[in-house]
């Protein structure tokens, strides 16, 4: 079966063009007993992708056909430039979620966005595609998991909202927009027929949750999606039949062959800066699922995942299901899982997915008019309500109170506004409230003890000698911290008595800048109060910045003490000789803590007629 499967794609590789693509590797290293695997878990992954490409049509507000063309298409992709079968690409929660937010805060019409559609996917798919080749999908790791809950709780809750009079069978007037409206445009609905409903629709509705529930306990491995949607389809075939009627638009439409064409993007100024900001969001998001499902199934599997790989390929994904009547692709959690547990061992599985769903969509589209779109409905709210994580909440409510604001602004503002706008927010609040706490260094003053220990000082406690303060510095000196870092040692400068600042620099990190003109503007003040600065327990790294900046030549030397990783102490110590030096007491003595079995540190010894073990 393997030299069959190279043999069907020989002369694919003889074409420059096709070269590149890492599908064009996979059919050259083929793996022996692959194709089974691959085969197997194409079609398991084709009987969920089917009925969930509708539901995230449903979620979007689009006709069906672009979930289900979408789930092809990304597919197809994600077997043509995926090097690991660890990602299954097509819509999911997340992209339709955001796809119906972006329409809503348009106000445009369902014809109006059908045309959007195209632009919009080439724009997010652009933005992954550039993203991928400047190696920037590493820095999804600094994008609180605080916001990504609070987008995928205020998320579900909007599903389960906008789905709800599909579920009971009415049709909301207008476009009410928002979480709120729609709410409110639903209980007013109900209100209004005295909390009535049509009770066929809510037949089915009921009796596809029972269904789905007992299949999903008792058949878990079976597609029960797909037998959930066809059981109510008959189901309500059934009731037809004994003459009970439904609503007009009661039923899902059928799939017409001409309506899966190319589409491609009408390019103009005015909606690419409609749209900008909604395709950032959902590149975002894609990018964000596409590397936490990739991670996490390489990890299981032990095997390296690229980020910036799956980033391109998302991209093109992207592209392809805007020309070709799709709908937004990401990585989908559940489909990728229950390809790799199904045997996949190659992205061919991917792509053979792909093939049958396109094959679905050419062969199945008739009998999806059989479909009641209450079924599709609950189903939906189900998908909905199992994105809602108590325990992952809970965590992040109550481990700080940062996660805890971060969690709900994010949720509220995507509530009242967008899910776009709460992901911009929750991530700039995150990094506002992350530079706020790491901007504050940490600046406490240290003396020698009898055993030639550096320990704190107490708040009362004075200083031993009360011309030299040595103060420790930790945290990182970088833009956000340099004038708070200036002032506290200003401060700590206030002692009439004080001549000398010794700094211990261990552990300050990150400095940039404005550490260093921060440092020259103290070492100006110092000198004009005619005091000095002592820098003890410099790191390599921050002499390399001295000397980069001009510091070092502008600082005496002698003042400058690097860090003696063998002995933490030493450093200070030689700084505060220095200290007693320049004030001209040289009776001092400064008790060092050294390991004699450091041979360098007993040559420090010898050296120093004052110093003692």
């Amino acid at each position: 079966m393997r030299n069959y499967v190279q043999k069907a794609f020989a002369a694919l590789v003889a074409f420059p063009f096709v070269t590149p693509l890492p599908a064009v590797g996979t059919l050259r290293n083929f793996p022996a007993g692959a194709f089974k695997g691959d085969v197997w878990a194409g079609i398991n992954v084709a009987m969920l992708a089917f009925p969930q490409g509708m539901a995230y049509a449903l979620i979007a507000g689009l006709p069906i056909q672009y979930g289900i063309y979408g789930s092809a298409v990304a597919a197809i992709c994600g077997g043509l430039f995926l090097r690991r079968p660890f990602l299954v690409l097509g819509p999911t929660n997340a992209t339709s979620i955001i796809l119906l937010s972006t329409f809503a805060a348009l106000q445009t019409t369902a014809a109006g966005a059908l045309v959007l559609i195209p632009l919009l996917l080439f724009i997010t798919g652009s933005i992954l595609i550039i993203g991928s080749y400047l190696r920037l999908a590493r820095l999804t790791q600094f994008i609180s998991r605080s916001v990504i809950t609070g987008y995928i709780t205020a998320a579900a809750v909007l599903i389960v909202v906008n789905q709800l009079h599909n579920a009971l069978g009415f049709e909301l007037a207008g476009h009410p927009g928002g979480f709120f409206a729609v709410l409110d445009a639903t209980v007013s609905h109900l209100a209004e027929y005295h909390w009535g409903t049509h009770w066929p629709v809510l037949m089915i509705a009921l009796f596809t949750l029972v269904m789905y529930r007992v299949l999903l306990k008792r058949l878990p491995k079976l597609p029960n999606v797909a037998l959930s949607l066809a059981l109510s389809g008959a189901l309500a075939y059934a009731m037809q039949h004994l003459d009970v009627r439904f609503p007009h638009d009661a039923f899902l439409g059928a799939l017409e062959p001409g309506s899966w064409h190319f589409t491609p993007p009408a390019l103009d100024l005015p909606s690419v800066g409609r749209l900008s900001s909604s395709a950032l969001a959902l590149a975002v998001l894609a990018l964000l699922e596409g590397t936490s499902v990739g991670k996490t199934l390489a990890a299981r599997a032990g095997r390296r995942f690229n980020p910036d790989q799956a980033m391109f390929a998302i991209g093109m994904a992207n592209i392809g299901c805007g020309l070709f009547s799709g709908m937004p692709a990401s990585a989908s959690p559940t489909r990728s899982m229950v390809a790799l547990t199904g045997g996949a061992k190659t992205p061919m599985s991917s792509l053979i997915n792909g093939v049958i769903c396109a094959g679905g969509a050419l062969l199945l589209g008739p009998a999806i008019a059989l479909i009641p779109r209450a079924a599709l409905a609950v189903l939906v709210i189900v998908i909905g309500i199992s994105l809602i994580a108590p325990q992952t909440i809970k965590i992040v409510v109550r481990a700080t109170g940062s996660d805890a604001i971060v969690f709900f602004a994010t949720l509220i503002s995507g509530l009242l506004f967008s899910l776009e706008a709460a992901v911009f927010f929750g991530v700039a609040l995150s990094i506002a409230l992350f530079l706020r706490k790491v901007g504050v260094p940490e600046m406490v003053e240290y003396e020698f003890n009898q055993d030639g220990q550096l320990t704190a000082l107490g708040e009362e406690q004075p200083r031993r000698d009360p011309e030299v303060s040595i103060v420790h510095v930790e945290g990182s000196l970088f833009f956000g911290a340099a004038e708070l870092f200036r002032d506290q040692v200003r401060r700590a400068c206030s002692d009439p008595d004080l001549k000398i600042v010794i700094l211990k620099m261990r552990n300050a990190h990150h400095l940039d800048a404005s550490a260093v003109m921060a440092l020259e503007e103290l070492i100006g003040f110092l000198h004009q109060h005619e005091r000095a600065l002592l820098i003890s327990e410099v790191r390599k790294a921050t002499i390399r910045i001295f000397k980069r900046s001009g510091l070092l030549s502008r600082m005496n030397r002698d003042n400058i003490f690097p860090d003696v990783t063998s002995n933490p102490n030493l450093s200070t110590a030689r700084a505060l000789r220095r200290a007693r030096d320049i004030i001209g007491d040289r009776d001092v003595r400064v008790s060092i803590y050294v390991d004699t079995n450091k041979e360098v540190e007993a040559k420090d010894r010898t050296r120093s007629s004052r110093a003692s073990d």
